[in-house]
């Protein structure tokens, strides 16, 4: 297993009894967070470990072998912990060899993904101490948050809370969102171009993508253009390049498939603006205030998965298809993609335009509410969209109350609302993953 310690040194442990009440201090197990997903999901993690650490526990993580090095990065005081999840691995060597885990006594174990190898990893704890997804007598199981937000998002138009609030809700009080992420501002070193996604139908081809990356250099003062990617993503750069005017050609600077976890971070870390789709460096631009400008098409949803913080741009395609299911055939032309193309949205990305975005293009601005980050649109919002919009407050409304959290002057949801969203186990209070407890 890799480790990685704060340099700092050990992690303070935490009491639930201030000093002087006469009262034995009851020292606070540690906790696991069991995340084996990959880049992007590992940085949307940070609300919840950020509360954990806040309030005072010892935090183990449980990632994969290749993200070792970015868990360390981004969570310099948790105990980093590694599993070879993506290598199709034997499940009963993989689960030997995380044996050592299972006599740790962890109080409680977060097991954020619902897929079989963080259900046979979650088999290894008591099931009491899982919070999440579990296996009980074989059979996969939710906690009650969890089975919400699978009923909120049945209709992912409607889907109105960001994964990293919902990860966070596992542990309440949830660490406050506005210090989760440095607000957006341009850090001098020009605009990096995230070449795509892990999903084609998410990312702007490189015919499509040139046109945006001129139109919105001016935003990054005109300076470098540092591409990133995999090193399978090398072709659609060069050409990217290709389409480039020449004059642009010697401020490129192409690292797709050539950095590690440090060089990445620390040239992402330098950014003015990253233009990317749902991509793992568009939440590492949010993970350092690196203003982004995402396009979010096909599958990606920005109220689900949009960039953490404060004064992020995303443009939302909007089809009466949007968001679709990634592994069906698209049976739209993919007309998400075709607003990317068009006059108004380049005059418009490139902030040189006045008026309205091509029709099935919103823009949004990221800020905060009660519950955590919020997408707000700023142009192209039609009636359908405002509408939406509206439903999607009086969700979050309903799930901050739900949390325990005031949602201010919003209207209280609509009795179909409730019935939508809970369900009787739901006021089994003791069953509910979120509450604290002395462990």
């Amino acid at each position: 297993m890799g480790r990685h310690h704060n340099k700092s040194g050990p992690v303070r442990k935490a009491t639930f009894f201030p000093p002087g009440l006469g009262i034995t201090q009851i020292p606070m197990k540690p906790v696991l967070v069991v995340q084996l997903a990959r880049f992007g999901d590992l940085v949307q993690t940070k609300r919840l470990v950020l509360g954990l650490i806040r309030a005072g526990r010892e935090v183990h993580l449980l990632v994969d072998a290749s993200l070792k090095s970015l868990a360390g990065l981004l969570y310099p005081a948790a105990v980093v912990h590694t599993v070879n999840a993506h290598s199709a691995p034997d499940p009963l060597r993989l689960l030997d060899s995380l044996s050592g885990l299972a006599a740790a006594g962890f109080g409680r174990v977060y097991n954020l993904n619902f897929a079989g190898l963080s259900m046979a990893v979650s088999s290894l704890f008591d099931p009491d101490t899982v919070r999440g997804y579990r296996l009980e007598s074989g059979q996969p199981t939710r906690d009650p948050w969890a089975a919400m937000a699978m009923r909120w998002t049945k209709n992912r138009r409607l889907g109105a809370v960001n994964l990293a609030d919902f990860w966070a809700g596992f542990s309440l009080p949830m660490a406050d969102a506005s210090s989760v992420n440095p607000d957006a501002a341009p850090r001098g070193g020009g605009l990096g171009v995230a070449m795509a996604g892990r999903h084609a139908r998410r990312s702007l081809p490189p015919e499509v993508l040139a046109p945006v990356v001129q139109a919105m250099l001016p935003l990054a003062g005109d300076a470098r253009i540092t591409l990133f990617g995999t090193a399978s993503e090398r072709p659609a750069a060069r050409e990217l390049m290709s389409r480039l005017p020449a004059r642009l050609l010697d401020r490129v600077v192409d690292l797709t498939g050539r950095t590690g976890w440090q060089e990445l971070a620390d040239t992402v870390a330098g950014l003015d603006r990253l233009l990317t789709p749902d991509t793992g460096i568009m939440h590492l631009a949010a993970h350092f205030g690196v203003p982004v400008s995402a396009v979010f098409l096909s599958s990606a949803w920005c109220h689900e998965t949009g960039p953490y913080g404060r004064g992020h741009t995303i443009w939302q395609a909007v089809q009466d298809c949007s968001p679709c299911l990634e592994s069906a055939p698209c049976l739209c032309g993919t007309a998400c993609l075709d607003v990317f193309r068009q006059r108004e949205f380049l005059r418009l990305a490139g902030g040189i335009g006045q008026g309205d975005p091509p029709a099935g293009l919103v823009g949004c601005q990221t800020d905060f509410d009660a519950l955590g980050v919020v997408c707000e649109p700023f142009a192209g919002a039609v009636p359908r969209e405002q509408a939406e919009q509206a439903e999607r407050r009086r969700v979050r409304a309903f799930v901050a109350r739900h949390l325990g959290i005031e949602a201010g002057s919003v209207a209280p949801p609509a009795p179909d609302l409730a019935e939508r969203l809970v369900e009787e186990p739901d006021f089994m209070l003791d069953k509910h993953q979120a509450l604290l407890e002395i462990l």
